[in-house]
């Protein structure tokens, strides 16, 4: 697949409005949903449904009047980029009747690998009842307790980037506050009215009894499946969430316990709050698990005040450690399913993958590394059960366009070219960095962090042009990463010398 990507910044003033005026003033194109598939990466897709004979070239964009930013979303221009430069190429799916994307976690028949996981997003029936109508194939129920939960206001935080949308997200939300009853009651109703999507369950129990007899409840209303929740990082007192997960033979035991209890297949949802995740999920393996979940949220502190001392989010003078969770935390949790998926121990176990998936190529990486089906919290509350569309939309034409017959073919192929040491680089040629001379605009910031970060390998000339030298560059590609203009790319290898 070629990428033909247009930059996102070219949106950065759309807000990705509910029920978006744009669209209402369009009767032919519904502009907010190409936005928002522009947002996601999934471009192709949007130029691929574009009509025939697009209406932009003569119109006088009652869209952008319409703009809740009036005038500052180039509309438009985007339709007419997406007809131009994408179109070209965005062949229109083949409607073969069978969806590419069907796939199962633990035997459990799914239309599509993307799962609600276990949080806020889940909490309720008419939750996950408008999470399925909208495509989800599945919902991991908040966690279930027997005990009282008295959550705090405001309970989360977050850490922005450079377009104030926050990348990084705290939460110290506890487990569901409904009764087990009340509960029960929602996942009876979900399996009732919605048959052909997977309701698993997320429990949290006190001790040995309540986490077998809970997953044996669990069965008898329905579930597909029980989640066991040993790494909320927000209930670690007096042995329970993460604390569990710390301790191989506490998985072990209280896995052994559910499964004793119910003949539904139970999953280890494990914490990212340790060195290694092979020895809890090894342990969970010994006590009859059918799958993993991982990674659950990395226990964190975020935004001091300078004024108040205190921490976000600040509840009354006081805060607490929590758990951080959205993009920014994609790195650290694909590094976990790496090392499950690679244990081969632990063949035999479904991995279900979460942590920082917004788009369909974020879920695609989890799935290259191994993992057979994902779930989301942060991007849905973010951005709305809606991602669906382009998770979905976006995945199935990269699995069409490599030719494969479904997704289960892309599970794994990654994972031979990853290594837990660097020892295995190839470590004999140097690749230089290319500059784009009509997308540099001579900023300078790749000079500057070479002089200051790097290894002071370039340098401007009299017009403000880059200038390399070949001698002292060290083919690092700080210069790649830190170009705003994106006019930096890898280049010629050369031997050292």
């Amino acid at each position: 697949m070629k990428d033909n990507r247009i930059m996102r910044r070219d949106i950065l003033e759309c807000l990705l409005c509910h029920d978006a005026p744009c669209s209402s003033a369009c009767a032919v194109t519904d502009p907010a949903k190409k936005l928002r598939s522009i947002w996601f990466d999934n471009e192709v897709q949007a130029a691929a449904g574009l009509p025939d004979e697009l209406p932009c070239y003569k119109c006088a964009a009652p869209c952008e009047e319409q703009c809740v930013k009036k005038g500052r979303v180039p509309i438009r221009e985007l339709m007419i980029r997406l007809n131009e430069e994408v179109r070209p190429e965005a062949e229109i799916l083949p409607d073969s009747g069978i969806s590419r994307l069907r796939t199962d976690i633990c035997g459990i028949p799914l239309e599509n690998p993307f799962l609600l996981s276990s949080s806020v997003v889940s909490s309720n029936y008419d939750m996950c009842a408008r999470a399925f109508e909208a495509g989800w194939a599945g919902a991991v129920f908040k966690t279930v307790c027997s005990f009282d939960i008295h959550e705090t206001s405001p309970r989360f935080s977050a850490v922005n980037g450079d377009t104030g949308s926050f990348i990084g997200f705290k939460n110290i939300e506890q487990l569901s506050d409904k009764s087990v009853s009340e509960n029960m009651d929602a996942v009876r109703r979900l399996k009732q009215n919605y048959p052909d999507n997977a309701v698993i369950v997320s429990y949290m129990g006190q001790n040995e009894r309540e986490w077998g007899e809970l997953a044996s409840v669990c069965e008898e209303s329905g579930a597909d499946a029980v989640e066991l929740n040993f790494s909320c990082p927000n209930m670690a007192e007096g042995g329970l969430g993460s604390d569990i997960g710390q301790i191989p033979d506490l998985v072990e035991k209280f896995t052994a316990a559910a499964k004793s209890n119910t003949d539904i297949p139970v999953l280890v949802k494990l914490t990212p709050n340790v060195a290694t995740m092979s020895e809890a999920a090894e342990a969970a393996m010994r006590g009859g698990a059918d799958g993993l979940a991982a990674i659950n949220t990395i226990k964190s502190i975020m935004g001091v005040s300078p004024e108040t001392y205190v921490s976000s989010p600040d509840v009354a003078g006081m805060s607490a450690v929590g758990g951080y969770s959205g993009n920014a935390v994609k790195p650290i949790a694909l590094r976990f399913i790496s090392e499950l998926c690679h244990n081969d121990k632990l063949n035999d176990l479904h991995v279900s993958a979460m942590g920082g998936i917004e788009t369909w190529k974020d879920a695609l990486e989890f799935i290259l590394l191994g993992a057979g089906s994902v779930q989301v919290t942060t991007a849905v509350m973010k951005y709305g059960y809606r991602i669906i569309d382009d998770l979905k939309t976006g995945l199935e034409r990269y699995i069409t366009d490599k030719g494969f017959a479904n997704v289960n073919e892309a599970r794994g192929l990654a994972l031979k070219y990853v290594s837990d040491t660097t020892d295995v680089l190839e470590r004999d040629t140097v690749c230089f960095p290319m500059f784009d001379r009509q997308k540099c605009v001579g900023c300078g910031r790749c000079v500057i962090s070479c002089l200051d970060g790097g290894h002071q390998a370039l340098e401007f000339d009299n017009d403000r042009k880059v200038i390399l030298n070949g001698k002292k560059c060290v083919g690092c590609h700080l210069c790649v990463l830190v170009c705003p203009q994106k006019a930096v790319s890898a280049g010629t290898k050369r031997i050292k010398k």
